[in-house]
This record gives C-alpha cells, sequence and structure tokens, in this order.
C-alpha cells in the first residue's frame, strides 16, 4: 500500500499531563502528534514536573491550528504563535498560552511526537 491515514480521534498513543493532551499516530517512518493545551498551560508549570529539566530539550517543527501561544527561548528570543503559524522551536525554551482559549498544534518531528510529555 501507498497511502496510509490515521485518526487522531483514535490515536495510538495518547499522553495526558496537567492541561495538556498529546495524541500521537504511528505511520510508515513517521510519527505525528496533535497536542491540545488548555488555558492556563505552560510548559514550566505543566510539563516540566513530568520530564525535569530546566527547560524543554525537545525541537519542534509543527503548525499552530487554534489558539494562540508564545515561546520563550533561553538565550531571550521570544515569538507569539497564531493559528496558522508553520514553526521551528529549538530546544532550550519555555512556553505558554495565551489568553483563554485552547490551542491546539500539530508536531511532525518524529522525536517530538513520540516522546514530549513522556516520564
Amino acid at each position: 500500500m501507498a497511502i496510509f491515514s490515521k485518526s487522531f480521534d483514535e490515536p495510538d498513543e495518547r499522553r495526558t499531563p496537567d492541561k495538556t493532551v498529546v495524541d500521537v499516530v504511528k505511520l510508515p517512518g513517521a510519527s505525528v502528534a496533535r497536542v491540545t493545551f488548555q488555558p492556563g498551560w505552560r510548559w514550566s508549570e505543566c510539563i516540566q514536573p513530568v520530564v525535569g529539566g530546566d527547560s524543554c530539550q525537545v525541537r519542534h517543527v509543527g503548525t499552530l491550528l487554534a489558539g494562540e501561544m508564545e515561546v520563550i527561548h533561553n538565550d531571550g528570543s521570544k515569538a507569539r504563535l497564531l493559528p496558522g503559524a508553520a514553526y521551528v522551536i529549538e530546544p532550550g525554551h519555555d512556553a505558554r498560552v495565551v489568553g483563554e482559549q485552547v490551542a491546539i498544534g500539530l508536531e511532525f518531528e518524529a522525536q517530538a511526537a513520540e516522546t514530549y510529555a513522556k516520564s
């Protein structure tokens, strides 16, 4: 078969740290995650207790589908992500949901999909 498809409604794996749902689908040669962050979510408060460390050490490649997020890198740079934004976020950052809307993103980096928010 040359075409593979899976639904995030029936993920291969689901992780649910505080204010977070990570749904992972595994395809031949690729893993993709849909990540849902509730209002009030912040990496240093919701994910750090699960994985440890001073900042997120995962490289993210994805797109934000809904909501708004702010990413603060250890080097002092900041970015606001809005719906429709494609992004690459290098390791060494904190992030938070901005406002009262749920933020939903898709992660295309296989390592991020397979390991994010996993103890």
